[in-house]
């Protein structure tokens, strides 16, 4: 039975229509990230590589390495590195099944807004992760610089260090998103511009304490890389909700004015 179907007169879902539907958006979804992890496994080796290069330009002046601690260590890295690449590959996938959850039985306007969402949260999500990427090489840099001695040995765990790349990538990702789902939030009625504008103080607030806890506290250029155009999109998805706005509002007004007795 279709969500809108289960729908009471007052056009809204039971509690149990809200359950089957987050029920079969969890099991797409899984089945993209699941598909997107056998891609993962493929290129774990190189992803490794990649995330190990700031430990080896750390070892160019000092003694650096990655630590496998455990028997299994290496292969349970191999298993997050997929993990991570099968959420990423599959971000086309379960961004739509959270639209699709949040705006359940979509009618065919609903459905444009949902390619447009799509359209711009994942190559935002994409750029974000990669911001997320760039920036860490200088944190990971940062934090070493503090060893008091160069005799002394940096050994990065394996699974602590990866954990630290993981959660700043996809933290910075999905920050990159959000300001889309505001904007798609508004174009189907749900937020108006003038609430979004009206926490700008406590969204700046918010966006600082983010960057400021995905980032070392002695690393200020960092956060300021992040945060910066994470304000920016947070204004522009104020600005093209204000745009939508006013253009329903006119709408609104014409159709008034047709309708209004001579």
């Amino acid at each position: 039975m279709s969500p809108r179907a289960t729908r009471n007169r007052e056009g809204r879902m039971s509690l149990g229509a809200h359950l089957v539907e987050l029920r079969k958006r969890l099991v797409l979804a899984a089945i993209g990230v699941g598909l997107g992890m056998v891609l993962g496994f493929v290129v774990s080796g190189w992803v490794i590589e990649q995330i190990t290069i700031p430990i080896e330009t750390i070892a160019e002046s000092r003694n650096a390495s990655l630590n496998f601690d455990t028997v299994t260590s290496s292969f349970d890295l191999r298993l997050k590195v997929a993990l991570t690449v099968g959420v990423v590959a599959s971000s086309p996938v379960w961004l739509y099944q959270i639209w699709a959850f949040l705006v359940p039985g979509l009618t065919r306007k609903e459905v444009l807004y949902a390619l447009g969402f799509l359209g711009s949260a994942v190559p935002l999500f994409l750029i974000g992760c990669s911001a997320g990427w760039l920036v860490m090489p200088h944190i990971v840099e940062l934090m070493a610089g503090f060893t008091p001695s160069e005799n002394a040995t940096n050994l990065y765990q394996a699974s602590y260090y990866y954990d630290f790349v993981l959660k700043l990538m996809l933290a910075v990702g999905i920050a990159f998103v959000l300001p889309v789902f505001l904007v798609l939030l508004n174009f189907v009625g749900v937020l108006s511009a003038a609430a979004i504008i009206g926490g700008w103080r406590i969204a700046i607030l918010v966006i600082v304490l983010f960057c400021a806890l995905a980032t070392p506290a002695a690393d200020v250029i960092s956060m300021f890389l992040l945060a910066i155009p994470m304000i920016v999109l947070y204004f522009a998805a104020y600005g093209v909700a204000w745009l939508h706005d006013r253009r329903a509002r006119r709408r609104s007004d014409a159709l008034a004015a047709e309708t209004a007795p001579l």
